[in-house]
């Protein structure tokens, strides 16, 4: 009897030394792997190698991407900014860009159009009129790239047949080409007849296409001398072209020197707080005006807003061939110049 206890203790001491050495033992292990299943953890937010995700189906693609952290994700999803290419860390630049419906000839600039005030208090449009012209539009063209802004330019389509090679640069730069008649004529005058202001607008409008190689101009329009002639406002809207009047005049073809141009623009701009400013490249004064009126309107907090127009403006092949174009055989500007600026005498 007393042998057989013995041999049942024997028994319970023993499995119990068992079962402690293969705790003592396990333990450690079991506290290993947890600790390498913690650390796994944020290698498992991770994307996988190249060639694990090669070799895995199209599911498991969809799972890894669906675990990648939220900010590694945002980061990957956000869009990618184009690279600035103005070097004048402090321009004027653009505000914004808005794009015109031109439908209807819908009208802009509140000294006659009433319907369309869509710029914020502080916001400008640059426009200029008369050019292109030598040494004073390429003069405005470079205050303007100086400041990385833009403008709209209203084309006469004369001088658009003269210096051609200045309305491109123009156009290059990025600026809208509108149209300002074809001989800046007043079509609201006492003898002026519908046709003939009919006739003012479309060779304009050709002259300025021609000018440019063939692309036509933007479907914006200014009346020289804001002179409004209902039929020929009834007309451009038939074309589905854009009027322009403005908000601050500089007066810059009476003003006697640049200082006078800056004034009058800011003190306008200060009086009404925004508006589509009327300018004229054509002018001298108006070409070493503008770097200065420039910095004011930054100075001021004033910023330009872009137009660009929704649609295009096509000519009438009749008066395509009035400027001299043909669309058939290879074109020049040389036979839509006056003889005067052709052929000169410089000595007898």
């Amino acid at each position: 009897m007393r042998n057989a206890l013995g041999l049942l203790l024997a028994t319970v001491v023993g499995a119990l030394a068992i079962t402690g050495v293969w705790y003592w033992v396990s333990k450690p292990n079991a506290a290993k792997a947890t600790a390498q299943s913690a650390a796994a953890k944020p290698s498992e937010l991770a994307p996988p190698p190249a060639a694990k995700v090669a070799a895995k189906g199209a599911k498991d693609d969809v799972e890894y991407t669906g675990t990648v952290p939220t900010r590694m994700a945002a980061a990957a999803q956000a869009p990618v900014q184009p690279k600035s290419t103005c070097a004048n860390p402090d321009a004027l630049g653009v505000s914004r860009t808005v794009v015109v419906d031109t439908t209807g000839g819908p009208g802009f600039g509140l000294d006659h159009f009433k319907q369309f005030d869509f710029l914020a208090d502080r916001e400008v449009v640059l426009t200029f009129d008369d050019g292109p012209w030598p040494v004073n539009t390429p003069a405005v063209l470079k205050a303007l790239a100086d400041e990385c802004t833009t403008g709209i330019f209203f084309t006469i389509g004369k001088h658009a047949t003269y210096h051609p090679e200045i309305l491109r640069q123009v156009a290059a730069a990025g600026h809208v080409v509108g149209v300002h008649t074809w001989s800046h004529v007043n079509l609201n005058g006492k003898k002026m007849t519908d046709q003939t202001a009919k006739d003012e607008l479309e060779k304009g409008i050709s002259a300025v296409k021609f000018a440019l190689g063939g692309t036509s101009p933007a479907p914006f329009f200014r009346f020289p001398q804001l002179q409004h002639r209902p039929s020929a406002v009834a007309y451009l809207g038939s074309r589905n072209v854009a009027m322009f009047s403005c908000d601050v005049d500089s007066f810059d073809f009476r003003s006697k020197d640049a200082d006078q141009v800056v004034n009058t623009v800011m003190t306008g701009l200060d009086k009404k707080g925004k508006g589509i400013i009327l300018m004229h490249d054509f002018q001298k004064n108006t070409a070493l005006a503008l770097p200065a009126l420039l910095r004011r309107l930054k100075a001021g907090g004033y910023k330009v807003v872009a137009m660009k127009p929704k649609g295009t403006l096509d000519t009438l092949p009749e008066y395509d061939a009035m400027v001299g174009q043909d669309p058939k055989l290879p074109t020049t500007m040389t036979n839509a110049r006056p003889i005067s600026s052709v052929i000169q005498t410089v000595s007898q």
